[in-house]
C-alpha cells in the first residue's frame, strides 16, 4: 500500500468530515472507503442520522467536467428520484448540491443505497428485465418535455469512415513504435470492421437526454429489482440507445451475447417507452463505434477491470459487427 496516498486520502476525509460536521450537524461513527470510479474518492459514511455516500471530485478531474452541465445532472437526478425511479436524492445545503470543504476539495454527499453488483456478464433474466424497465423510465422521465434546457446536439457525432480509419492506422503506426506488436491483433480487428460498418444505420436512433454510464458498476440490485441507478455524472443530450446497449453488452456478454438476457431486458424496457425492431442491434454498433478508440489503444489495456473488460466487448463486437441483429434475435 503507498503509505503516502493513504494520508492524503485520509487528510481529504477528515476534512470533508468537518464539513458535514458544519453543514449537516453529522458526527460521523465510521467511514468505509469504496474503491470503485477513477480518481474520485468515495466513502460509505455512517452516521446517527443514517448511511450516506460521500463523494470527493478530484481535483485534476473535475477540470474535465462542465460545472453547469454537471449541476444540471444534479437536477435532473434529483427529479429522477422524486419521479420514482430507483437512484439516491442528492442533498443539498444551502441550495448547493457540489459543495466546498475549507480546503477546498468539491463534494457532493447522498444516502447510501443497499443493493449489490452483478458482474459483468452475470445477470439472470429478470434483473434484465428489471433493468429494462428502470431504464425505460429513466428515458421516458427524462424526455417527457418537463425538461426546457436546449441541446445544440447529441454528444457523440460519429467521425466518418476515413477518420476513423485514420485513427487505426496512427495507432497501429504507434504501437509498432513502441515495440508493441502482441497489440497489432486487435488494432487490425478494429481496422476491418471500420471497413465494413455502415454509417447509415445510426441515423435512424433517436436523440435524446441519457445518463451515458449506464454499466456494471452504476448499477445495484435487490434480487431481480434494480435498487439504484448510480453516478449521473455524464448525463447529456446523446443517444438514449447507447444506454441501453451498454447496459445491455455489460450484463449480457459472456463468452458470447445471451439473446434471452438481451430479450429480457428489451421486454423490460418495452414497458416504459417504445423501442423500435433493430434498435438493439444498432445501439450495439453505434457503442462500438464511440467506445472502441477509448479502449483499443497502443498502450494496451491496463490489468484488471473496467480497461481490460471494455477492451473485451470493444473486440466482440468488432469481431460479430455484421451477426449482431441474427445474435440479439432480430432486436
Amino acid at each position: 500500500m503507498n503509505i503516502d496516498r493513504t494520508n492524503q486520502e485520509q487528510e481529504v476525509l477528515d476534512d470533508l468530515l468537518r464539513a458535514c460536521l458544519r453543514g449537516w450537524g453529522w458526527r460521523v461513527r465510521e467511514a468505509v472507503p469504496i474503491k470503485r470510479g477513477w480518481m474520485n474518492l468515495k466513502w460509505r459514511i455512517v452516521t446517527d442520522e443514517g448511511d450516506f455516500l460521500l463523494k470527493q471530485y478530484n481535483r485534476e478531474r473535475y477540470k474535465l467536467y462542465d460545472p453547469e452541465a454537471l449541476s444540471f445532472a444534479f437536477e435532473q437526478q434529483t427529479r429522477l428520484h422524486d419521479a420514482g425511479l430507483p437512484c439516491p436524492r442528492p442533498l443539498a445545503h444551502q441550495d448547493r448540491v457540489m459543495l466546498d470543504s475549507e480546503r477546498g476539495e468539491r463534494f457532493m454527499v447522498m444516502p447510501f443505497c443497499p443493493g449489490r453488483l452483478v458482474p459483468p456478464g452475470g445477470a439472470s433474466a429478470d434483473q434484465m428485465y428489471g433493468l429494462g424497465r428502470a431504464a425505460g423510465l429513466m428515458h421516458r422521465l427524462l424526455n417527457d418535455g418537463t425538461n426546457r434546457k436546449m441541446a445544440a446536439g447529441p454528444q457523440f457525432r460519429p467521425p466518418s469512415r476515413e477518420e476513423r480509419l485514420a485513427h487505426w492506422d496512427a495507432v497501429r503506426g504507434q504501437a509498432v513504435a513502441a515495440g508493441r506488436e502482441e497489440l497489432l491483433d486487435d488494432i487490425d480487428t478494429q481496422r476491418r470492421a471500420t471497413e465494413t460498418i455502415a454509417l447509415t444505420a445510426f441515423e435512424s436512433l433517436q436523440t435524446g437526454w441519457a445518463h451515458r454510464d449506464l454499466w456494471a458498476d452504476n448499477l445495484l440490485f435487490d434480487d431481480s429489482r434494480v435498487s439504484a441507478i448510480l453516478d449521473f455524472d455524464r448525463l447529456k443530450y446523446d443517444y438514449p440507445a447507447l444506454d441501453i446497449a451498454r447496459a445491455v453488452l455489460s450484463l449480457a456478454l459472456g463468452e458470447s451475447l445471451d439473446a434471452t438476457l438481451a430479450e429480457a431486458f428489451v421486454m423490460g424496457y418495452r414497458e416504459e417507452r417504445a423501442l423500435a425492431a433493430g434498435e438493439l442491434s444498432r445501439a450495439l454498433q453505434m457503442l462500438w463505434y464511440l467506445e472502441s478508440p477509448w479502449w483499443i489503444t497502443a498502450e494496451g489495456s491496463e490489468c484488471g477491470l473496467p480497461p481490460e473488460r471494455f477492451a473485451y466487448e470493444m473486440n466482440w463486437l468488432a469481431n460479430n459487427l455484421g451477426e449482431l441483429r441474427e445474435l440479439v434475435g432480430g432486436l
